[in-house]
C-alpha cells in the first residue's frame, strides 16, 4: 500500500505573544527580556545585501557529505563525533529525498501530524552586567507541537516511527554577555548547543547517524520533534519562528557560546545562502539586540545546510 504525502504546512507561530509574556521593565540592574518577533523594516538602520540568488527549496542539497570530524568549512559542519552507525533516526529514506540527485525537497517532506499545546511553557532572560541567564523548561511557549510517540496511522510513521514522548526539561544555563570570538572554531556536540526565546533547545542538524538530520527525520509543523528522555528540540530555526521574523533582524535565540542566532533578511525579504557566511555560518554585521543596534558577530538562519550552526566561533559553555 502507498501512503499518501501530506506537504508540510508552516504553523503561524504568534511569537510576539512569547515577547509579552517573558518581555519586563529594564529599571532593574536584573531584567528578564526578549526581542521582538518583527524587527526594523529594511529601509531602517539595517540594511542587509547577499551576494547571492535566493535558495531553491525544492533542491535542497543533503549536507551528510559536508560534515567533518576535524576541520570547519563553509557551507560544512565540525562535528565531535563520527555517529552511530545503528543509531536512531528515521527508519527509511522519504521520497522527497533524492540520495542519487544528493538533493530533497522542503515542500514535499511530510510532517507529524497533531496539535498539542503547552500551557505551562517558560522562557526568561535575566541580564546582569555580564551575563545572561536564561531559564526554561524546554517546551514551546504559545506554539503547538506534534503528536508524539508518532502514531501507527500517520503518514510520518512510514519513514520515521519516533517512539519518544515530550516531556518538560528544565533548562537553566548562563551565556557570556559580551562573548568574544575564540582562537579556533570548537565541534559541535549532539546535545544541546542553544536556545530559542521560544525555551526549545537547539541541536545540531545531524541525526544519531550523522546524517542530515532535516533532510531524513520528520518533525512536526514546526520542525520539533523529543528525543529519548523527552527533550523537545530543533535542529535548525523551526518554520514557525524563521517565517513569524518578517523583519532585517530578528534574534530568535542564543548559542552556547553567548553570541546571537538571527534570522536577517534582504528588502526581498530573502534570507541569506552559505555564500554570505562563515565557516561556522555566521557574519559580523548589524543586528538588533535587546533593542539596539549594535555591530557584532551572530550566527545566521538559512534554507542550506547546515540551516544556523556550524561550529561555535566563541568558547561553549560547558
Amino acid at each position: 500500500m502507498t501512503t499518501a504525502l501530506i506537504p508540510r504546512v508552516a504553523v503561524a507561530c504568534t511569537l510576539a505573544l512569547v515577547v509579552a509574556a517573558c518581555e519586563s521593565s529594564a529599571t532593574s540592574t536584573q531584567s528578564a527580556t526578549t526581542s521582538s518577533s518583527t524587527s526594523p523594516a529594511q529601509s531602517g538602520p539595517i540594511v542587509n545585501t547577499w551576494v547571492g540568488p535566493p535558495t531553491d527549496t525544492a533542491n535542497l542539497p543533503i549536507g551528510t557529505s559536508h560534515v567533518s570530524l576535524s576541520t570547519a568549512a563553509v557551507g560544512g559542519l565540525f562535528s565531535c563525533d563520527a555517529g552511530n552507525p545503528n543509531g536512531g533516526g528515521a527508519d527509511a529514506v522519504g521520497p522527497w529525498v533524492d540520495e542519487a540527485a544528493g538533493t530533497w525537497d522542503l515542500s514535499q517532506k511530510v510532517s507529524v501530524q497533531g496539535a498539542v499545546s503547552w500551557p505551562m511553557a517558560s522562557y526568561a532572560e535575566t541580564l546582569t552586567s555580564s551575563t545572561r541567564d536564561i531559564t526554561s523548561n524546554g517546551v514551546p511557549v504559545d506554539q503547538i507541537t506534534g503528536t508524539f510517540p508518532i502514531a501507527t496511522d500517520d503518514p510520518a510513521y512510514s519513514y520515521d516511527r519516533n517512539p519518544n514522548q515530550i516531556a518538560a526539561n528544565d533548562v537553566t544555563i548562563s551565556l557570556p554577555l559580551k562573548p568574544a570570538t575564540a582562537a579556533t572554531p570548537s565541534c559541535l556536540s549532539k546535545g544541546r548547543l542553544g536556545i530559542l526565546k521560544n525555551g526549545v533547545p537547539l541541536y545540531a542538524s545531524l541525526d544519531a547517524r550523522n546524517r542530515d538530520a532535516l533532510a531524513y527525520e520528520t518533525q512536526d509543523a514546526c520542525d520539533g520533534h523529543p528525543q529519548q528522555t523527552g527533550s523537545y528540540h530543533y535542529h535548525d530555526i523551526p518554520s514557525c519562528i524563521r517565517e513569524a521574523a518578517t523583519g532585517s533582524s530578528t534574534v530568535v535565540g542564543f548559542a552556547h557560546d553567548g553570541f546571537p542566532i538571527v534570522v536577517e533578511r534582504d528588502a526581498a525579504g530573502e534570507l541569506p545562502t552559505n555564500a554570505d557566511l562563515d565557516q561556522c555560518h555566521g557574519r559580523t554585521s548589524l543586528i538588533e539586540l535587546d533593542g539596539t543596534v549594535v555591530e557584532m558577530y551572530h550566527y545566521s538562519a538559512t534554507y542550506e545546510f547546515p540551516y544556523f550552526i556550524g561550529c561555535f566561533t566563541g568558547t561553549p559553555i560547558p
